[in-house]
Formats: C-alpha cells, structure tokens, sequence
C-alpha cells in the first residue's frame, strides 16, 4: 500500500515539512557528487552506529561530529533513490497535518527528537551492530504516529496493489497505521542482530515516541479546554 494523500484540510503553510523534503533530497544529491569510496563512508562518519551510539566510541571512520549527533544527521542520509521517495511521500502525506496541529518551532523540534529516539531504540535493541542507521524512516514513523492521534477519523487515499488492476482507496487511518505498524512489529521480531539492513526497531521507536508526544499534546489541550470551561 503506497499512500498518496489525506483528507484532513490543510491548514495554514507547512512550512517545516517543506523544509524537511528540500534537505533530505538536498543532502541525496549531495550524497550523489561524492567519489564512490566518499560516498560509502558517509554513512558510517555521519550515520548512527549502533555500538558507538551504545559504547560512546568512535571505531572509525572518525565521525563528522560528535557521535551523539549522528542520531540527528543520519536521519538526512538515504541509501538510494527508492528509500528516499518513499520516506519523502510518507512525510508529505502526514507531517503536513501534524504541522498544522502542532505549529512550525514545534514540529521540527518534533521530528528531530523522535528521530533521534528512533535510532537509540534500534541500538538498545541491537547494541553490538556495526551497520549504520540511516534514513528518515525512524521519525516519519512518528509523524504518522501524531497523525493518527489527531485525525483518528482521516481517511488515506491508497494505491492498492493487491487488486488488478492497481486501484485508489480510501482507508481508514487506524486500519492503514495499524497494519503499517504490525508489518514493521513482525519484521523486527524476525530480524537478525540488525542485519537484514532495515532497522525495523527505529520504525518502531519512532512510532511510540510519536504516539506518546500526540496523545500528550492532545489530553492537554483537552485539559486546557476543560478548565477555560469551568471558568
């Protein structure tokens, strides 16, 4: 299921969300004008290793900066063009309406703290992994989650591939979520040492730390509400 579009109103101009699309395919192209042994290091001076996260050491090839700030700059570096455009859709389709809800300064402080938390879940889970941790997937996970928290009722409009021939429906956000988030759970569960080159526990990480920041901010506002009632 690839989705291409939300029913929620647009509101106001996402303006980080564009932001994010614009650097992530920025730091792509930058990615493609390295020399190929460049360009293979990368991913291990600016992605998040797992064991150097765990251990707080650098095991080479040196890192571009400090190691504790790889949970962030590896949520910009892809592994080809696929992996991006599949991460940059996720993002377009849901991180507009989490914008909306939860406001510019709020949003990236959002995506990039629950990206963060996406890798560190994938390195408790495989602290021994020496394969980098890279790609936005972790906190576009948390977007969807937040989205799913404050659009319950949203409907997503779906490329459908198991009819013939390929249809658009449009499915329910709980049930595109859940069954998006249950693939990821299987498939985590049935991962090797981090070794099948998907961080399956990022996507998952991502997603409880968005669902926990979106029912946050949501039961608060509620409260807010609440209490300007009783006044």
């Amino acid at each position: 299921m690839i989705p291409i579009a939300g029913d929620v109103p647009r509101t106001g101009r996402p303006m980080v969300n564009a932001l994010l699309l614009l650097v992530n395919a920025g730091a792509f192209l930058y990615q493609q004008t390295l020399p190929p042994l460049e360009a293979g290091q990368i991913y291990f001076r600016l992605g998040c290793i797992p064991r150097e996260i765990v251990h707080l050491i650098d095991t080479g090839p040196s890192a571009l900066v400090p190691l504790p700030l790889t949970l962030v700059t590896s949520l910009f570096l892809h592994e080809g063009w696929i992996h991006l455009i599949l991460n940059m859709l996720f993002l377009w389709v849901f991180g507009n309406g989490v914008e909306a809800r939860l406001g510019h300064l709020r949003y990236a402080a959002f995506f990039l703290g629950c990206g963060a938390a996406a890798s560190m879940t994938q390195a408790a889970f495989h602290p021994a992994s020496n394969i980098p941790v890279v790609g936005a997937g972790g906190a576009v996970s948390a977007v969807m989650a937040a989205y799913l928290v404050f659009h319950p009722t949203a409907r997503i409009k779906t490329l459908a591939f198991w009819f013939l021939p390929v249809r658009v429906v449009r499915i329910p956000a709980p049930v595109f979520l859940g069954a998006w988030i249950a693939a990821r759970f299987v498939a985590g569960l049935s991962q090797q040492a981090g070794n099948d080159g998907v961080a399956w526990f990022a996507h998952l990480g991502g997603f409880s730390a968005g669902l926990a920041v979106g029912l946050k901010t949501r039961y608060r506002k509620r409260d807010r509400s609440k209490r300007k009632k009783r006044k």
